[in-house]
């Protein structure tokens, strides 16, 4: 074991019961479930912005007082992080999802966007506060990473005309709304079940429409109907096809960016169809 990590470890009063074990979904950062004489925690290895961000996140996660459950951070310092393990077991709950993040989007910011930049995987999430939520989605979202995988050869330009196009549109129709506090991230990885109910972990919070979360769970997945029974509480948006649609082309773009050209017909796809609506 890492001496530095001993040295956190032991700033609270914490003793390792053997060796970390690596935890599944690590790719990104190095996350181990490590046992100590004060019960399991889990233990991240970063770069001390990224987790600093994190630890930043799940404690906002945590004020919100919702009725999902976000680990406690144990202690963040340099390239740790230490956290309250989560018991994995229960019943798969899509209805107590659905209005804990409905409880969470009642959460308002003055403006979208964050006091600091985080990270949306590997991607620096640009955060930098804005009034007017459309104009925060075309400059801090769409554009930024149309823009850098036109770059990096992913798009070819004409594309990135089309994204202009659709950024530029926004306030055609898409209402200015008072900014949500979002998780930012939440794929269904990121959604875990415990005997006490569903639990959010590795968080990239902000401000934003809180149709960034919806998206982010059904672009790879599909919560299912209590989920989104309970979160609308028959209040669902009209235009919600092209609302999910819009919202699925930022984490499209990052991975793209990300894991390239398997994701650029889903760009692609998503862009005709805001164009044609």
């Amino acid at each position: 074991m890492q001496e530095s990590l001993r040295a956190v470890l032991a700033s609270q009063h914490l003793v390792a019961r053997g060796e970390p074990r690596a935890l599944a979904g690590g790719d990104i950062a190095q996350v181990t479930w490590l046992e100590t004489d004060q019960g399991a925690v889990v233990v991240k290895r970063d770069t001390p912005e990224a987790l600093a961000a994190e630890a930043e996140g799940l404690r906002a996660l945590r004020r919100a007082n919702t009725g999902l459950k976000v680990p406690t951070v144990i202690v963040q310092e340099g390239e740790w992080l230490i956290m309250e393990a989560l018991a994995a077991g229960g019943k798969r709950d899509a209805a107590r999802l659905g209005a804990g993040l409905r409880e969470l989007h009642a959460v308002h910011g003055e403006h979208h966007g964050w006091p600091s930049d985080n990270r949306c995987g590997p991607t620096t999430q640009r955060n930098t506060p804005c009034d007017d939520g459309r104009v925060f989605q075309r400059e801090q979202r769409l554009m930024p990473l149309g823009t850098a995988c036109v770059e990096r050869g992913l798009l070819p330009a004409t594309m990135l005309d089309a994204l202009g196009d659709v950024a530029g549109r926004l306030e055609t129709w898409l209402p200015d709304v008072s900014p949500s506090f979002v998780h930012g991230d939440l794929w269904s990885g990121n959604v875990l079940t415990t005997p006490e109910g569903p639990a959010i972990i590795d968080p990239a919070v902000y401000y934003h429409y809180p149709e960034v979360d919806l998206a982010m769970l059904t672009l790879f997945g599909a919560p299912g109907e209590a989920f989104f029974e309970a979160y609308w509480d028959g209040a669902r948006p009209h235009d919600w096809e092209r609302r999910e649609t819009l919202f699925q082309l930022y984490p499209l773009l990052n991975h793209l960016l990300l894991f390239g050209g398997a994701y650029r017909a889903g760009v692609e796809r998503a862009i005709a169809r805001l164009q044609s609506t």
